[in-house]
């Protein structure tokens, strides 16, 4: 008698508790959308547009166990200085123009792009081997810079 009641009490307890999970749910996931539907706010005083990327494949399961398994663990990581959306992109041809100062600096001089990336680095802007080598023929399209002969250096050009 003591166990059947007992065990009577304790699937009541159960089945409160799954009714408690599954409003605190519902709560949570409709204040996710609400947020979703609004747009991050600006710093300059304007609203952010829509983005026009897709959602990609498979991106909400992967983003879900990740948080189900920060969820689990109970660790919780320092939040990020800047979120995705706040940081800012740079400029289109930032990298080109920068490198341009950075060989007009050391006119008459010819650098290699290690140096060109050590120059960069102290500015605090990292940029790929990959990418000073196209900013240099961007900036080499306008004449800006141009290769010193044979070698893998380059001078800046004066004649724009």
């Amino acid at each position: 008698m003591a166990n059947t009641a007992l065990s009577e009490l304790q699937q009541q307890i159960d089945a409160i508790r799954r009714e408690a999970f599954e409003a605190g749910y519902a709560a949570a996931m409709k204040a996710v959308r609400e947020m979703a539907l609004q747009s991050p706010p600006r710093t300059d005083g304007t609203v952010a547009a829509p983005s026009r990327r897709g959602r990609g494949r498979g991106r909400g399961q992967v983003a879900s166990k990740s948080a189900s398994r920060r969820r689990r663990s109970g660790r919780r990581t320092a939040p990020a200085s800047r979120t995705r959306s706040q940081r800012r992109r740079p400029e289109r041809g930032a990298n080109a123009r920068i490198i341009g100062e950075i060989l007009q600096a050391a006119a008459p001089r010819a650098l290699p792009p290690a140096e060109i990336r050590k120059a960069l680095q102290e500015k605090g802007v990292s940029l790929a081997f990959t990418s000073i080598r196209h900013a240099l023929g961007q900036l080499e399209a306008r004449n800006a810079a141009k290769q010193v002969g044979n070698s893998r250096t380059w001078r800046y050009s004066a004649t724009t």
